[in-house]
């Protein structure tokens, strides 16, 4: 429970305009750790933009670098001192895992991968603050008048890095079924790169790192939902197939 007890702390220091988790108790049931938290009760764009402004004026600490993004092996900053560097070793782990199933449904693969690890290691120099890297719906809520209030379940991708990021993936994964998830995803992305002032190909090259980091965490086939997504983003993202 590293990031449970520093991490979240680390957060808490900064006057966000939001709140966030909150630790009270950690108990563990049958080798399942349960946590006891503040409860916390997005719809609108201006929200969303709040909550990245804000998390990007979090500087990332040694706890958050000391977290392991979900379905890796240890800590995404281990032996690394930049975060396009440990994407970049991230990507290369991930595919190691259970690359041939993704390989199966996407064009070009082992390229496509080469091109991605490139793009990362070629990204300019950036601030390192904190990353949610989960930021859906259900996470962020707001108020009646749409401003947010909450943003919870940190955890998942969480770690210190560039904000482009987490710009990045949020704008990939805020509507990732919907019946226009691309148009919402392409229209997400163009206003993150025009409002926080994000390069159009650092927010491309993230994306494609985030599809090949996640591809396989809950199924290794198009049967699963989230496999399937990830191989639609990589199959359609402009530095896996530049």
């Amino acid at each position: 429970m590293y990031f449970a007890d520093r991490g979240y702390a680390d957060i808490a220091r900064y006057p966000l305009p939001f709140a966030t988790p909150e630790i009270f108790d950690v108990e563990d049931h049958d080798g399942v750790l349960v946590t006891y938290e503040r409860e916390l009760l997005v719809r609108d764009v201006d929200a969303l933009l709040a909550v990245l402004r804000a998390l990007a004026s979090v500087p990332g600490t040694d706890a958050m670098r000391q977290l392991t993004v979900r379905g890796d092996d240890g800590p995404l900053w281990r032996d690394h001192d930049c975060f396009r560097d440990a994407l970049a070793a991230l990507v290369t782990r991930a595919v190691a895992r259970h690359g041939a199933a993704l390989a199966a449904h996407v064009p070009d693969f082992e390229a496509g991968v080469a091109r991605t690890r490139k793009a990362l290691r070629s990204l300019p120099d950036a601030p390192v603050t904190a990353i949610h890297g989960d930021l859906v719906p259900p996470n962020i809520h707001v108020d009646t008048e749409g401003r947010p209030v909450a943003v919870l379940d940190f955890g998942s991708c969480t770690t210190a890095g560039d904000p482009a990021f987490e710009a990045a993936v949020t704008a990939a994964v805020w509507d990732m079924y919907g019946p226009h998830a691309r148009e919402h995803t392409e229209e997400l992305t163009r206003l993150f790169a025009d409002e926080l002032g994000y390069a159009p190909l650092s927010l491309t090259a993230y994306q494609a790192a985030y599809a090949l980091a996640t591809y396989d965490l809950f199924g290794l086939d198009d049967h699963d939902g989230h496999f399937r997504w990830c191989a639609e983003q990589l199959r359609r993202n402009g530095v896996f197939n530049a």
